[in-house]
């Protein structure tokens, strides 16, 4: 019969013949192939005499349940109503975001919605799309990129620091900034974020944790970048301890690499098995957060989330080493994430994919275009919004367009126009390809309060 182990084997020690021995030959053959079938054989003896010491376990978690309290796989309908939303800068938005938000408003644990004046069309939830839902979590209106976010620094030099330094500056974000899948720095980092109990907990994540080590301090490919710049203060806050004026900073925007990407994929993939929907919202599938999946989900989630915000610590800090200057402020925010926040009186699980939270006194950064100004912002929490605003100027052409549409002598023309430099940044990042930022900063000004803007004047991003 050979070293393999079957279902034969689960129902002779007792199993029932039910999906519990799928589950189990499911989890056996992803995260214990390698071990010997006895030791096996006798960890499932005993999380079948006593599945409940296995609540909330890495390989049998899901197995105990099965056993106790299977998930129900079922087909679910949308409802023929949406749940209440607010669209904030309608006219700018194209109408396949406004259709995806209103499918997803259809959902049976949906809440309520609102769509940011930068948004437009996604996988799952359109970008810009904020979805508040009842005990569930949805891998794709949280987005691949889990945890994506800003992360701006602010030294106490004036905004002439930059001058006659050009060549200094370019060659740290060359040297010390990396991009894209393959590129790590030669030193790495160790932090305390490699010591969370969840990488040891779950499986998919401790196969996940070399890799996370790796790609500390990294960026990845797309609209990520790391860019020199200027600070200009309007309405400085107190704890600040910096007045009105124009500095030099440093902002970044990246998010959690292959760890999150990898997080995304594998819950995802669970989401569509767990919970059938019609064809055109599948992407939309969720996992219940009273089931192990779910709850597994929520805290590789959070953990991605940590990881992203160390990969900006780290950019931020070996930056600050190299020029031997102190940061003295740092705004930051995630814009690809769910939150546990009370809507209309009852805790919801408020998904933001490619919004920035703007609870009321919220600081935040949401950036324009690489020859646009970005927007320091604090959150007026405006209810309507569920708390929320835009994560920047919002595409205006799809990647494919821009190469279709723009040459690499016409964006050198428009960095020149605005005396950016550029090192990396391919044809569907050009300045073109987004919306006009102010208009989207108007169509939000009930959301966020202007407090000053961040200008690029050398811009890293992957080639």
């Amino acid at each position: 019969m050979g070293n393999k182990l079957t279902g034969k084997d689960l129902i002779k020690l007792g199993f029932p013949k039910n999906n519990s021995i799928n589950i189990a030959l499911g989890q056996i053959n992803r995260y214990r192939k390698r071990e010997k079938k006895e030791s096996i054989l006798a960890e499932a003896k005993e999380v079948l005499l006593h599945p409940e010491k296995f609540n909330g376990h890495g390989t049998w978690g899901k197995v105990a349940e099965g056993l106790v309290n299977p998930v129900q796989v079922r087909m679910h309908q949308l409802k023929t109503t949406r749940a209440p939303f607010a669209i904030f800068g309608e006219n700018e938005i194209d109408e396949q975001a406004k259709f995806q938000l209103y499918d997803s408003l259809k959902l049976p644990i949906s809440v309520a919605g609102a769509l940011m004046p930068d948004a437009h069309s996604g996988y799952g939830l359109p970008i810009g799309g904020v979805l508040a839902t009842d005990n569930a979590v949805i891998p794709y209106g949280v987005g691949v990129d889990i945890g994506c976010r800003m992360s701006l620094s602010i030294f106490d030099l004036p905004a002439s620091f930059l001058k006659g330094k050009d060549h200094q500056l370019e060659a740290i974000l060359k040297d010390h900034t990396k991009f894209g899948m393959y590129e790590t720095h030669a030193i790495k980092a160790d932090h305390e974020v490699f010591y969370r109990r969840e990488f040891q907990d779950i499986p998919l994540l401790k196969r996940l944790l070399d890799k996370a080590y790796k790609q500390l301090g990294t960026s990845g490919g797309g609209n990520h970048f790391v860019e020199f710049g200027i600070v200009k203060i309007d309405n400085p806050l107190n704890e600040w301890k910096i007045g009105a004026g124009e500095y030099f900073a440093v902002l970044s925007h990246s998010g959690s690499r292959g760890l999150g990407a990898n997080i995304a994929k594998h819950y995802t993939y669970l989401a569509t098995k767990q919970c059938p929907l019609p064809k055109n919202v599948q992407h939309l599938a969720w996992l219940d957060l009273n089931t192990h999946d779910g709850q597994e989900y929520w805290l590789a989630m959070n953990l991605a989330g940590d990881y992203a915000k160390a990969c900006h610590d780290d950019i931020h800090r070996r930056i600050a080493k190299i020029l031997g200057k102190r940061v003295v402020v740092t705004i930051e925010n995630h814009h690809n994430f769910a939150w546990k926040e009370i809507i209309e009186g009852k805790e919801c699980i408020v998904h933001r994919k490619g919004a920035t939270p703007a609870a009321e006194g919220q600081l935040g950064i949401i950036p324009g275009s690489m020859t646009a100004p970005g927007y320091i912002v604090k959150g007026k929490g405006n209810a309507e919004s569920l708390n929320s605003a835009s994560h920047g100027a919002g595409r205006l052409f799809s990647r494919a367009k821009c190469k279709s549409t723009f040459t690499q002598s016409e964006i050198k023309k428009v960095l020149l126009a605005n005396d950016v430099t550029l090192i990396g940044g391919n044809i569907d990042e050009a300045p073109m390809a987004y919306k006009d930022i102010t208009k989207v900063m108007a169509n939000q000004s009930e959301l966020v309060e202007v407090l000053g803007t961040f200008t690029p004047k050398i811009v890293r991003m992957d080639r």
